[in-house]
């Protein structure tokens, strides 16, 4: 079994890769190593197990066709993208071309050179807007949506807003209709938020671990000035912690002939969801301390709520989260504590 991991320096993508050392599969890599501590990731990597590794960048069409034409890869992970909302704000060209046209390079390579390949792609909830056209309740330390008390489904209306979601949209867009035009075998993952060790969260990217690092600097007397959120901090996301990710990437692919040609909601469920509250109330509880932040106006384009329905695709691969929200917010502290 060959697999190539596009980003494999990545959060996600060194979880995937240490799952496929665990499994003595063949393990290819991709990374540009552009996001901070990515090479700390490789090394880390280098540390676990052996692999060949492409210091290359998805933008690149040739570099990608001589990649993918080399390994001829059983699956591909396509985790390789900017995705930082603030950024693709303040910087549409790179965002469209490392999420659009990099993802447009994979599937073309795909399809030129190996078109046997499965492609596996993390997508976004992003997809659907800021999905205000929903009623929403405020109560204490959350919104809720009464019409959807299990989270949102596929069958919602996409709504590409942001550069990000239109530059990630235009991308899972790609995936779904390379399989009906040109029968690559595709999956989409619409992802809500994941976390886990491995993950160096930043104040725009990977909220759980961010949060939990501001708990341990006020723990540590490290915390010189309150940090910052932005809204009221009742904004509610399912969350999934990485072990979970990795065995649901792993099970599409061996279960292709379900999933090929389909998106799916991926999270935790509504019974792992989170506001910024409560997860606030967690980390105090954990950390015995008082945490200290001011509020900001909310982000452009954010959603008031974004929980995955996932009855679809517990219902194709039987699979459900088996990492619960405060399992894993332990483990993720666990885990910066040990930097």
């Amino acid at each position: 079994m060959r697999v190539l991991i596009t980003g494999g320096c990545g959060f996600l993508g060194s979880n995937l890769a240490l799952e496929t050392f665990k499994r003595n599969y063949e393990l290819f890599i991709i990374d540009n190593l552009y996001r901070k501590n990515s090479d700390d990731n490789l090394e880390w990597l280098k540390s676990n197990g052996k692999f060949k590794f492409y210091n290359s960048d998805v933008r690149m069409t040739e570099q990608i066709n001589h990649v993918i034409k080399d390994i001829k890869p059983d699956v591909i992970f396509h985790l390789a993208g900017q995705v930082a909302m603030t950024t693709s704000i303040a910087d549409p060209k790179i965002d469209f071309e490392i999420n659009a046209l990099g993802s447009f390079n994979v599937l073309n390579a795909v399809k030129m050179f190996s078109p046997e390949s499965i492609v596996v792609y993390s997508s976004t909830n992003k997809v659907y807007g800021d999905i205000e056209w929903a009623e929403y309740n405020e109560k204490e330390t959350r919104y809720v949506c009464e019409k959807f008390p299990l989270g949102f489904p596929e069958t919602i209306p996409l709504e590409f807003h942001s550069p990000y979601g239109c530059s990630k949209g235009s991308a899972d867009q790609y995936m779904l209709d390379y399989y009906r035009i040109f029968g690559i075998r595709t999956v989409v993952f619409r992802h809500s938020s994941m976390f886990g060790g491995r993950q160096f969260s930043t104040y725009d990217q990977g909220w759980i671990g961010w949060f939990c690092q501001k708990a341990i600097e006020t723990k540590r007397g490290l915390a010189k000035e309150p940090f910052s959120i932005s809204g009221n901090g009742k904004q509610v996301r399912d969350v999934l912690y990485a072990d979970d990710a990795v065995d649901l990437y792993f099970k599409a692919f061996e279960k292709i002939e379900s999933t090929k040609g389909k998106a799916f909601n991926i999270g935790g469920g509504m019974e792992n969801s989170l506001s910024l509250l409560e997860l606030f109330i967690i980390l105090e509880r954990e950390s015995e301390v008082t945490l200290n932040y001011v509020k900001l106006p909310p982000r452009e384009s954010d959603q008031k709520i974004f929980v995955a329905d996932m009855t679809k695709i517990r219902n194709l691969l039987n699979w459900q989260p088996n990492v619960d929200k405060i399992s894993g917010i332990k483990k993720m502290i666990t885990w910066i504590e040990g930097l």
